[in-house]
């Protein structure tokens, strides 16, 4: 996204906040969920590894920006803000199952982290298969990095936030998050040193 879309598309997501705001502007949330819908299921997909827990923290994120939106201050970043209580809902999910293990046996089958792939016309039977297998490698290497350091990479990666936008968002500094994402890129390059 090029810088002044972006600017564009902040001020357009301020505009909907403050008619929420004042008005409890129904077609404001509306609007606010079409436009950020799809990225926070996304990441809460990566993070949480299937849909169920993906659409529920979805759903419950949209629901506190409702509730919360007083809380909003002006001048931040609408994206950022968003994003914050999708993390806070995903650390409290995950430290929730922490200390009451769930397991359910369909949970990851057939599911992967990564957005879906084209179909792979042309392509050989052994090249599909090498394809799927290094996707299923990234996946458990991204599963294998503290909390933190996958939610780092993913807002990173997949949402393309700046390193200021992370900081903000995991409640830490810029140095200490260019540092995380570092060394959460040194430990994914070890674990698939193999595929590279």
């Amino acid at each position: 996204m090029q810088h002044g879309e972006q600017h564009s598309e902040d001020t357009r997501d301020k505009e909907l906040m403050v008619l929420l705001c004042q008005e409890k502007s129904e077609s404001a949330m509306r609007e606010l969920i079409a436009r950020h819908q799809k990225a926070v299921y996304a990441f809460a997909y990566r993070m949480m590894g299937n849909s169920a827990d993906a659409e529920d923290i979805t759903q419950r994120t949209f629901i506190r920006v409702w509730k919360g939106a007083h809380t909003y201050e002006p001048g931040a970043q609408f994206t950022t803000w968003l994003f914050t209580i999708a993390k806070n809902l995903v650390f409290n999910e995950s430290r929730r199952r922490k200390r009451k293990p769930f397991f359910s046996l369909d949970e990851h089958e057939g599911q992967s982290s990564f957005p879906a792939q084209e179909d792979y016309h042309g392509s050989s039977p052994q090249a599909a298969l090498l394809q799927q297998e290094l996707r299923e490698q990234v996946d458990k290497a991204l599963d294998a990095l503290p909390e933190k350091a996958r939610m780092a990479v993913q807002l990173r990666r997949f949402q393309e936030m700046s390193y200021e936008e992370i900081a903000h968002i995991l409640d830490t500094s810029v140095s200490a998050t260019k540092s995380l994402i570092f060394r959460a890129r040194q430990q994914l390059k070890e674990a698939l040193s193999r595929y590279l």
